[in-house]
């Protein structure tokens, strides 16, 4: 079954403190509808931005170390969760109730081929 790559945004700034008990609620309340439903893969928040580092090639070879995400934008990746999905309605579908349940930003992207298991075992047989 195709996976999909469900991701909240945060403001820049944002203060975990202004989530009611009631989101939060909500929140929970997905989780569980997805692990019963077996779309639930995997879910995590994420630190804030600002513990973000960003590792860019420069034209020498080396590899320059910056504080921060590569890209300066006034929301960032808070966290995700990876879903299994029939296709793109179901994840999309899913990703609907995120955003409803987290008020924020969601955004939906499918895995290359295959799913994130495919992608485990194609990387440890290429060692």
């Amino acid at each position: 079954m195709p996976q999909y790559l469900v991701a909240v945004y945060h403001s820049d700034g944002y203060d975990p403190s202004v989530e009611t008990e009631a989101m939060i609620e909500k929140i929970h309340a997905l989780n569980r509808e997805m692990i019963a439903a077996g779309a639930r893969k995997f879910a995590c928040g994420i630190t804030p931005a600002r513990d973000a580092k960003s590792l860019r090639v420069q034209p020498d070879g080396k590899v320059l170390v910056t504080d921060g995400p590569y890209t300066e934008t006034k929301e960032h990746l808070a966290g995700f969760w990876i879903i299994n999905a029939a296709d793109l309605d179901e994840a999309l579908e899913w990703a609907k109730q995120t955003a409803a349940a987290q008020q924020r930003p969601i955004e939906v992207r499918p895995f290359f081929d295959g799913d994130l298991d495919d992608a485990i075992d194609a990387s440890s047989d290429e060692k």
